[in-house]
Formats: C-alpha cells, structure tokens, sequence
C-alpha cells in the first residue's frame, strides 16, 4: 500500500494490516499502531511521534531517520528493523525482540 507523504495523524490504526507499505514521510503523530502488522514497512524520515505501537510487529520494517520521539513501543517485535539515524528520545521502550546490527542496542 502507498501511503507516502500522507497524514495520519491522530488515525485509530490498531490491529491494522500494513505489512509492506510505503509509508516514506508519513504523519503518523500521535497515532494508534497498537498489535499492527508492520512487517517489512517503509517508515523511512516518517513522523511517529507519541505514536502508540505497543506490541507491533516491526519485523524487518525500515525506521531510518523517523521521528520516534515521544513513541511507545513496549513488547514491539524489532527483529531486523533499521533504526538507523531514528530519533527515539523520550520514548517507551521494552522490546519483545531486538537482533538488528542498528538497534537502539547498537546505535
């Protein structure tokens, strides 16, 4: 799905289905990802700012250079995400799986 550039801010997205989707410079502030399907996503320069994506399946999902600031991401799946260049401060973090080489781990 081509979301890119869209605003989405403030959208109710729980549960959602966006495994794959071009979400390139998106407006995803204060957004509910909650349980989403996120895999393999294109988050890149995206705006997630106080988004909720707690036990969101970001598997594979492309993070570089999104703004995180703010974010939830508690139980989120990180397996293979690229978060390099992510902001992530004041955020909340407890991963349920992290091994990517640019994780906040590694970064």
């Amino acid at each position: 799905m081509d979301l890119r550039s869209a605003d989405l801010s403030d959208a109710s997205l729980n549960e959602a289905n966006l495994s794959l989707s071009s979400l390139h410079r998106t407006r995803l502030s204060r957004a509910n990802l909650s349980q989403a399907n996120l895999r393999g996503a294109n988050f890149f320069k995206a705006s997630l700012n106080d988004a909720c994506l707690d036990k969101a399946d970001l598997t594979g999902a492309n993070l570089s250079f999104a703004d995180l600031r703010g974010a939830s991401l508690d139980d989120a799946n990180l397996t293979g995400a690229n978060l390099t260049g992510a902001k992530l401060t004041q955020g909340q973090f407890s991963f349920h799986r992290i091994d990517s080489p640019t994780s906040p781990h590694h970064l």
